[in-house]
């Protein structure tokens, strides 16, 4: 994005720089906008700098991100055509932020960058809901191209597609969600997979080290040439038909998190940061696992761009 086109009419204010709001400022500062960014947390905004330039480094950018550091919601937002709220997926204090949004710009678009969470409940006690929208942004936001714009059951049609087209211009693929469903599109299926992972380990089918080989060296494989219906039109449909109408029956259809995770979380084995999970975790190997990871979705990056 070096060479990226200016936006000086537009500007974007990010709330919150943790993992993702910091990566979101990024992307549009590199495509030329102008961005705000803000957190009541000093430390963690005071570091947003550092960790930009460690995100250029790594695509090999030379120029570096301006983003304006705020501290004040006021100030960041302030003038601020978007917003993005980027806050922890808890529902009050979405709503909160939108509040004081209100309060400070209440002529911008707000964007709210959640996983889960209905965009009809943030906007709940909006002024207008019709200027809140869903923007799904995918971790790392500056390696993922994908961005979940979903439509509140309120949100004006062209709020989401000013956000769209806004989008495009900071080199996005956003991708239009049309019914404010719990968890989207992606994390609906990825945390189908979860639970059908987890339960195939309860069910003593396999081992946890043989579900993740299965799943990255087969079907993950091809999932970035071929989707999962389009795959199904591939194969054909009558044969997905007869494979479902006997395995359908056998498959996990539990309404909570599936108990080997529960069971883990209740002993505080959270994963990576408590050094044991559905795994072990040697200090550094959740560092590892990250820098694989990049390398990866730089590789991909790279063969997108090629083709």
């Amino acid at each position: 994005m070096s060479g990226a086109t200016q936006h000086p009419a537009v500007r974007v204010g990010v709330l919150g720089a943790g993992l993702m709001g910091h990566g979101i400022a990024q992307v549009f500062s590199q495509a030329g906008f102008e961005v705000s960014i803000w957190d009541p947390d000093p430390l963690a905004l005071s570091d947003v700098p550092r960790r930009i330039d460690a995100h250029l480094q790594l695509l090999g950018e030379t120029r570096r991100a301006s983003v304006s550091l705020c501290a004040t919601l006021a100030e960041c937002v302030s003038g601020c055509d978007l917003v993005v709220e980027a806050a922890p997926e808890k529902l009050a204090l979405k709503q909160d932020l939108i509040r004081q949004i209100d309060a400070a710009n209440p002529d911008c678009i707000v964007a709210s960058n959640t996983s889960v969470l209905r965009i009809t409940e943030i906007a709940l006690h909006a002024q207008d809901p019709g200027r809140v929208v869903g923007t799904h942004w995918w971790n790392p936001p500056y390696l993922i191209p994908v961005v979940e714009v979903v439509r509140g059951e309120q949100t004006g049609a062209d709020v989401a597609d000013q956000v769209t087209h806004w989008l495009r211009a900071a080199g996005k693929l956003p991708v239009d969600v049309f019914k404010d469903a719990p968890g989207f599109v992606g994390n609906r299926m990825q945390f189908a997979l979860v639970r059908e992972a987890a339960h195939i380990v309860e069910e003593g089918i396999c081992s946890a080290e043989t579900v993740d080989l299965v799943a990255r060296h087969t079907f993950g494989r091809r999932m970035a040439a071929v989707g999962p219906l389009r795959n199904s039109d591939y194969i054909g449909l009558d044969l997905v038909e007869a494979i479902l109408d006997y395995l359908a029956p056998h498959l996990c259809d539990v309404k909570q998190t599936p108990a080997l995770i529960k069971q883990l979380v209740a002993a505080g084995d959270k994963g990576a940061k408590t050094g044991q999970g559905i795994f072990p975790w040697r200090e550094g190997e959740r560092d590892q696992a990250e820098q694989r990871l990049l390398q990866h979705l730089l590789a991909m990056q790279s063969l997108d761009a090629s083709c």
